[in-house]
């Protein structure tokens, strides 16, 4: 929450850099509003301190460029060092800055200054960069790129685009007396912030499925910058004084995204309650012989609620993890497992609600024997997990023939 606070505080200011207060505190107030900004300041994970850092890499950008030396190029690489550490993919907005430099052409001194400190902050985090890809199927789960999230993408960036055309949007004079041959406004920085990280990684997802709205939070930055000029243009043409427009703009938007506000404040918006389908599992394993997961991914919630497990078999894991050195252990092949299936009775399945997820060899194995030779006694479904427990089909009896 404090992290989410103080990016929008940050985006304020780097508004009222580039333009004026007016856009600034616009720009402030729409960040703070936006669902996504909202669900992450609620959520102990490391997106609200991306952001947080990726506008303030930006804020230390706009402020080199003005008045460049070392140590502003030192914090400026600091700052997008400590967002990669968090989450390498803030390097995407790196890329979105170096859209910007080359659109502006600040000079030669401003250029090599932003190279060597963008050199110096990948060259830190590429350690992580390069460790990371051996835990490459910590995000096999996500599903590649749906329509939804490709029209999101798109009206996303039109919107930024169609306001680049707004005065607020364009060279400040400020900006001007500092740098007096270099195009940098308000539009330069926020229209590639908003649009290159979104659509380098849906283009990426095309290849390797990666898109996640969390990874490219902090894209909603240039958003915002660009609705902040927007709010302060359309108070200019209304000859209306900001302290009467931007209240009454955060209510109206508060209004309109009021059933997407209360949903984040639920239980049921969290959809991966892997401590619920945990108890559910120690509810029923008394009366069952195994476990299975499907897909293996799925064996996370073992991983964190090991006590509602303890007593279970995993059916279908040949080494576990502290046995190969690995997160989650290593699963037999399809036919060990099939064999260690058929020599139990009552066997409870940990799985997604929905169509099945089977997609390996060994998923599919799993699923197959479940049809073919075990009947559903129990389903439930809650919060993004169904356990089901399954029992051994009784074998048919041929019909008895008359003497």
């Amino acid at each position: 929450m404090l992290a989410t606070a103080a990016a929008c505080g940050l985006t304020a200011l780097v508004g009222a850099r580039l333009s004026d207060r007016r856009v600034g505190m616009g720009a402030g107030l729409a960040l703070a509003v936006i669902p996504a900004v909202q669900q992450h300041a609620q959520e102990g994970r490391s997106y609200a301190l991306v952001l947080a850092f990726v506008v303030l890499a930006t804020w230390l950008l706009v402020g080199a460029l003005e008045r460049p030396g070392v140590r502003r190029w030192a914090w400026y690489a600091a700052a997008t060092l400590i967002a990669a550490l968090l989450n390498w993919f803030s390097l995407l907005a790196l890329v979105a800055h170096a859209v910007t430099m080359v659109y502006v052409r600040p000079g030669r001194t401003r250029f090599v200054g932003w190279a060597l400190a963008a050199s110096g902050a990948v060259a830190a985090a590429l350690p992580l960069i390069l460790a990371s890809r051996a835990q490459a199927s910590q995000v096999s789960w996500i599903k590649p790129l749906g329509w939804s999230t490709v029209l999101g993408v798109l009206i996303t960036v039109t919107i930024a685009a169609l306001c680049t055309r707004l005065p607020h949007a364009r060279l400040s004079q400020s900006m001007r007396e500092e740098v007096p041959h270099a195009r940098v406004n308000l539009a330069a920085v926020a229209l590639p912030l908003c649009a290159v990280p979104q659509v380098g990684l849906a283009l990426v997802s095309l290849v390797k499925p990666l898109y996640i709205t969390r990874y490219v939070l902090f894209a909603y930055v240039g958003l915002a910058l660009l609705i902040g000029a927007l709010l302060a243009t359309t108070a200019a043409r209304l000859r209306t004084h900001a302290r009467v427009l931007l209240p009454a703009a955060v209510a109206l938007a508060l209004l309109a995204f009021l059933p997407i506000e209360l949903r984040l404040r639920t239980e049921q918006s969290r959809v991966d309650d892997v401590l619920t389908a945990a108890a559910t599992v120690g509810h029923v394993r008394d009366a069952t012989d195994g476990v299975l997961y499907i897909p293996a991914a799925r064996r996370d919630t073992a991983l964190v609620s090991p006590r509602e497990f303890a007593g279970l078999r995993d059916l279908a894991l040949a080494q576990g993890p502290v046995e190969s050195g690995t997160l989650k252990g290593i699963e037999a092949g399809p036919r060990d497992i099939e064999r260690a299936m058929l020599g139990a009775r009552r066997i409870v399945l940990v799985t997604d609600p929905g169509p099945s997820q089977a997609d390996s060899a060994r998923d599919l194995a799993k699923q197959r024997v479940l049809d073919e030779h075990f009947v559903r006694r129990s389903d439930s479904v809650e919060r993004g997990r169904r356990v089901s427990v399954y029992e051994r089909r009784e074998p048919e009896r041929p019909a008895s023939s008359a003497a």
